[in-house]
């Protein structure tokens, strides 16, 4: 069988459309229509519902893009592996980060790595860690920063850094009275918080749960100074870590009580092909990945 029609199976599948696929694929749209329309002859089975412009997966297609995908995804990597056998002095490295880390950690070690490859092009897509795992899971990154404790069986992990939630206030708020900061005393504060996805909005969630309470979000962003300079001004609490407070930004830290860590790992998939670009990418955030900073309490 020619893969070529799956690649174009899996694109339609995806967008649901094959005008999207085309351009996606960078194709004529009848050579699209051609492929499926051929697929679906030897195959003899109709895989995509046509009506009213509405494009749908039939049930024998949903079965079919199961196996397409891992096809595809085993392709890939046999011609990766291969490429690499006869010497490729190039590779690329594409990896999920979330902001927080992606702004305040890995900076140094991306410029650093960086240097020392300066032929691996370096893809860093900025996300949620639930969104970066399930692109993880999808092919559509090769390695992900990952909280370890949500780890499938599907993905292999590598310790990365233990970082602990901070409770972070106003300097004037009364929590710097406080060595540390029940959950209760907590859920009582309106909250200025990570949209829904992210790895400490998803930990907050889950505490509230466990406390049988309903967090009170009153701002709900991802941009770090936003958080903080909403949070300086006394219009609500949030919690950080530890690698984003800085000596001037005029906030204060507390541990929760009890303290609530995280432990953060890069993670890929165990059933793919790890390029020696991505190897490589491994070894040096292990040997140059810097040391978590113990939780500064001003």
């Amino acid at each position: 069988m020619d893969i070529k029609p799956l690649r174009y199976f899996i694109a339609i599948a995806k967008t649901q459309s094959f005008t999207q696929a085309a351009q996606q694929l960078g194709v004529a749209q009848p050579a699209v229509s051609m492929a499926i329309k051929k697929l679906e002859l030897d195959l003899g089975l109709t895989l995509i519902h046509r009506a009213d412009r509405n494009i749908g997966l039939t049930d024998e297609g949903k079965k079919l893009l199961l196996h397409a995908e891992k096809i595809i995804q085993a392709t890939d990597d046999a011609l990766l592996e291969m490429s690499e056998l006869k010497g490729l002095s190039q590779g690329e490295v594409r990896v999920g980060i979330p902001s927080m880390l992606g702004s305040y950690y890995f900076p140094p070690i991306l410029m650093a790595f960086r240097h020392r490859y300066p032929t691996i092009m370096l893809k860093v897509i900025e996300g949620g860690t639930w969104q970066l795992q399930k692109m993880l899971e999808n092919g559509e990154l090769d390695l992900s920063v990952i909280v370890a404790e949500t780890l499938p069986d599907s993905l292999q992990t590598q310790a990365l850094i233990r970082e602990e939630m901070l409770v972070t206030v106003a300097t004037d708020h009364p929590f710097s009275q406080l060595e540390r900061v029940s959950p209760d005393a907590f859920f009582e504060e309106e909250l200025v918080m990570f949209k829904e996805g992210y790895f400490h909005r998803r930990i907050v969630d889950k505490l509230a749960k466990a406390c049988k309470k309903t967090p009170n979000i009153g701002f709900e962003t991802n941009l770090i100074p936003l958080i903080k300079s909403i949070t300086q001004q006394g219009f609500g609490i949030s919690t950080l870590l530890a690698m984003v407070i800085e000596e001037d930004d005029q906030l204060i830290t507390r541990s929760f009580d009890p303290p609530i860590w995280l432990d953060l790992g890069i993670a890929w998939r165990k059933d793919s092909y790890l390029s020696k670009a991505n190897r490589a990418f491994l070894d040096f955030v292990s040997e140059h990945g810097c040391e978590s900073a113990n939780p500064q309490q001003r």
